[in-house]
């Protein structure tokens, strides 16, 4: 892929560290981001370089949302018509099927938070696994404010981490959460001074993860996300499934000796994903 214009990626460390780089835009989203976050999404889960992800951005804020000028152009809904109407569907699955692609990726995903975290950026940072947010962080679900219903995945996701009389409250108000509200009911893990500190908190956390067997990693993601969606019968059926498909005596020997010998462990990679394309 070119060189993006709307993000920043180093792989360092086993570390992916993934920027929004258009502060003189707020990190709006236009339809370049869009499909840039698509394309370095699908890298990094068909690559196996990378053990965890860490989202930050640059600027005041860390997004405003979605890009205004794309509702007059790019991403205009066209409503004259029910067959137009119905095309709805298909065009806001793709921009949900990008953010479902951060969710469902291989490995673990940590957003480091700053200032506002603005209509889509919701929709974003809530399909990460972990979040860290900086003392001046705020939430706002923008979306009713502007006359629309929020539609690329926070409705769906965010009941799923906070109270849902909070969630309503948001949604129907589009009031702003703190970043230390956000913290009392779940949607935070930490709250910090600053960016600055915000992001080391979201390294340390990634280097610790990055840290550990990968393939375990994945079966842990794997099995809380089912859990999540599923009864605890159905997902400790599932888990014996998954547990016997990736179990290794060698991880397990290799991790209490790294641990015994106070040395890092040392774990082999996924293997890369190779497409149908990539074979014909």
């Amino acid at each position: 892929m070119n060189k993006p214009t709307c993000f920043s990626l180093t792989i360092d460390q086993h570390i992916a560290h993934l920027v929004l780089n258009r502060p003189e835009a707020l990190n709006t989203m236009n339809m370049t981001f869009w499909r840039e976050l698509d394309q370095i999404l699908d890298r990094l889960h068909r690559d196996n370089q990378a053990r965890v992800l860490v989202l930050s951005s640059t600027g005041k804020h860390f997004s405003a949302g979605m890009s205004l000028d794309a509702f007059g152009g790019e991403v205009s809904l066209n409503d004259n018509t029910p067959e137009s109407r119905a095309a709805v569907l298909d065009q806001l699955g793709e921009l949900q099927a990008t953010f479902t692609r951060l969710e469902t990726l291989r490995i673990p995903v940590i957003a480091a938070l700053h200032g506002g975290c603005i209509g889509g950026a919701v929709d974003l940072v809530t399909a990460a696994c972990i979040r860290f947010a900086s003392a001046d962080t705020f939430f706002c679900i923008q979306e009713i404010n502007i006359g629309m219903v929020a539609d690329v995945g926070t409705l769906q996701r965010i009941p799923k981490l906070m109270p849902m009389a909070l969630v309503k409250e948001l949604a129907y108000t589009g009031r702003r959460l703190s970043a230390q509200r956000a913290l009392a009911h779940g949607l935070v893990n930490e709250v910090l001074p600053d960016a600055t500190a915000t992001l080391a908190a979201a390294m340390q956390c990634a280097k610790e993860i990055a840290a550990k067997p990968p393939v375990a990693i994945w079966g842990t993601k794997q099995a809380l996300h089912y859990a999540r969606d599923h009864s605890v019968d159905e997902s400790l059926k599932q888990m014996g499934w998954l547990q016997g498909a990736i179990w290794s005596n060698d991880h397990v020997r290799e991790a209490i000796t790294a641990f015994q010998s106070k040395r890092a462990g040392e774990f082999p990679p996924l293997a890369p994903l190779r497409t149908f394309h990539d074979l014909g």
